[in-house]
């Protein structure tokens, strides 16, 4: 696989998220994907549960999108560098339970480091800022 072909694939379920395309999140993955959210210590394992996390961001914030600042290739997997964007227009979980929407827009910095087999991403460790979305979002 070229270095710009294990780009495509390691980008491929971050683009299927900003998009909501669940399926196209699935096919991106493998069956046992590992998603290691470092921010909120949770980590869970499994394509449909990796695509239920997601969904749960989806829906505290439908229009979340990252864009794609840089990104590196190494041997078996990628580094993207990141800005997620989005406004908390619903409930969102938070450690002590459910957490209102806020109607707050925020932009943060984030970083994943995806580990590849082939095509699919077998894990996705996700750095974000957690404390920059929480005070944008008048949160802490």
């Amino acid at each position: 696989m070229s270095t710009d072909e294990l780009l495509t694939a390691a980008k491929a379920s971050l683009e299927a998220y900003n998009d909501k395309n669940w399926d196209a999140a699935r096919v991106s993955m493998a069956e046992s994907c590992i998603y290691d959210e470092v921010a909120t210590h949770r980590r869970v394992e499994g394509v449909e549960p990796v695509i239920d996390a997601w969904m749960g961001w989806a829906t505290a914030v439908p229009d979340s999108k990252a864009t794609i600042e840089k990104s590196y290739a190494f041997d078996g997997g990628a580094v993207l560098e990141l800005t997620w964007r989005g406004t908390q227009t619903g409930p969102m979980m938070g450690p002590e339970g459910e957490i209102p929407a806020t109607g707050k827009s925020f932009e943060m910095r984030g970083c994943q480091v995806i580990e590849m087999d082939g095509d699919k991403a077998v894990i996705i460790r996700h750095y974000f800022d957690l404390a920059t979305m929480m005070s944008q979002l008048g949160l802490v």
